[in-house]
């Protein structure tokens, strides 16, 4: 065909193309006004031109029907279905780690999730006491429960623990130094680290000792007329082994006392319940450090606590209070979700009679090998049957991770389904799994597919859409 032809050709299909008030005067057009505003449905109609009209431009190649008015309805369809589905969609977590911060980090108990509908569908007394029919705090319901899970004076709460860990900082120690060890200046995940979060807050740093050892005569020297705080970090992320050194919570707290300096601790994780008892290794208890007489104590509610994302601050009536006063208080408060979610948590760790089984994070972790092995019997068939004899299958022993830093020298036993196929590699299987609905997050290891199932209550949480399943081939 000749220049001259083409050019003909493309200015006849562009005269082809109907007006918007032709494809919003379409019945499907219609049905979708029914449920859209006009100016929305109006702009996805000329998006859907606008793309035609430059492909007829660039002479690119159409299929028999393409300008009819009932395929260009059917792609503003496509367009719109394609564009209100939520950005955040449920996924299956078989990852082999059990709090994945990309992932969302704590799935929420179910007494969590019921409060979380009735807050969000219904007014609730965030800040209004009934009893006096006058404005409350919005930390009134959960600090005492804290306090009593703690052994602390008071507690209160903000939207995460470097949140926690920034308004303390900036409370107690703005333009004044806070001694803290070089082995503890942690990075803490997505990059922030101690440092920049200690710069931010408008304390000035004062590094002590070195990576590996810093001992007690370290802390003593630094101190000067501008210290304000003493800081211990809990290295939940990472472990120093070998030669190694470091100054204990109570030797801190007691030199905090003899030279009138409050003292800090940021446990980053938190443990609530010993994890020793369920064979892991011991988390250091959010109560024993209170006890120690540590002023102020940070912790996350989103990691082995098994609660929605928050950071927790409990201590010394004194030291909390001037936290609360702190004009940041209100820029890193809590909304009614995470409120309420944190509250029923909290609760389970009361009255629970067995925590292990009725918090998530908690059930994930301490699930027996046996239970896990018996899952992967149950589910090999079924995955076999779906996937077709291209694919081989296998279940093998595995370990997996508690993840978010916390215990991370802690592997886990489990079981993993091993997923190849000839002429696929690893990564596509990955790829195409992600594609499922809901789609599933694998792990690939030594150039194979991994699916783990130490954290997957359901074994049909992983056959969720089998007419894609099989797309694979």
């Amino acid at each position: 065909m000749s220049a001259c032809s083409l050019v003909e050709d493309s200015n006849n299909s562009l005269r082809e193309l109907p007006s918007i008030d032709r494809l919003l005067a379409h019945p499907g057009a219609v049905r979708l006004l029914d449920r859209f505003n006009r100016p929305y449905v109006t702009a996805k109609c000329r998006g859907v031109l606008d793309g035609l009209r430059s492909s007829i431009r660039r002479g690119g190649t159409r299929e028999p029907g393409d300008l009819d008015i009932d395929t260009l309805v059917d792609r503003v369809v496509q367009a719109i279905e394609a564009d209100v589905k939520t950005g955040l969609v449920r996924v299956v977590n078989a990852t082999g780690t059990i709090l994945h911060t990309n992932l969302g980090r704590a799935v929420l108990p179910e007494a969590a999730i019921a409060a979380l509908q009735i807050a969000a569908g219904h007014p609730v007394s965030l800040e209004y006491d009934l009893a006096r029919g006058a404005r409350g705090k919005r930390e009134d319901t959960i600090e005492p429960i804290l306090v009593d899970l703690t052994g602390a004076e008071a507690a209160t709460i903000v939207n995460n623990n470097a949140a926690a860990v920034l308004i303390a900082l900036n409370e107690f120690a703005d333009r004044r130094e806070v001694i803290v060890s070089r082995g503890e200046l942690i990075e803490i995940g997505g990059g922030f680290r101690i440092p920049e979060i200690m710069a931010k807050s408008g304390a000035i740093l004062r590094e002590v000792g070195t990576t590996n050892r810093t001992h007690l005569s370290d802390y003593e020297a630094a101190i000067s007329d501008r210290t304000a705080l003493l800081l211990k970090v809990h290295t939940s992320n990472y472990r120093i082994v070998g030669f190694t050194s470091a100054v204990s919570t109570d030797e801190l707290v007691a030199l905090g006392r003899k030279r009138q300096i409050p003292v800090m601790e940021d446990l980053g994780s938190g443990a609530l319940v010993d994890l020793a008892r369920f064979g892991l290794s011991r988390e250091p208890l959010v109560r024993d450090v209170v006890s120690l007489g540590v002023d102020v104590v940070t912790f996350s509610g989103d990691k082995v606590l098994g609660g929605p994302q928050a950071g927790l601050i409990v201590g010394r009536q004194r030291w909390v209070e001037q936290i609360e006063r702190n004009p940041l208080h209100r820029a890193l408060r809590c909304d009614k979700l995470t409120l309420v979610a944190l509250e029923a948590t909290l609760r389970l760790y009361q009255h629970s009679s067995n925590i292990a089984d009725d918090v998530p994070t908690l059930r994930a972790l301490v699930r027996p090998l046996s239970s896990i092995e018996a899952m992967g019997e149950q589910l090999l068939p079924a995955l076999q049957a779906a996937l077709g004899s291209e694919f081989r299958l296998l279940l093998e022993d595995s370990t997996a991770e508690i993840g978010s830093g916390a215990l991370p020298t802690d592997e886990i036993p489990s079981k993993v389904i091993v997923i190849e196929h000839q002429a696929m590699g690893a990564d596509r299987i990955a790829q195409r799994f992600r594609e499922a609905s809901p789609p599933i997050i694998g792990r690939v290891r030594d150039g194979r597919f991994l699916i783990d199932l130490r954290a997957i209550d359901d074994p049909r949480d992983l056959i969720p859409n089998w007419s894609r399943a099989r797309q694979l081939t």
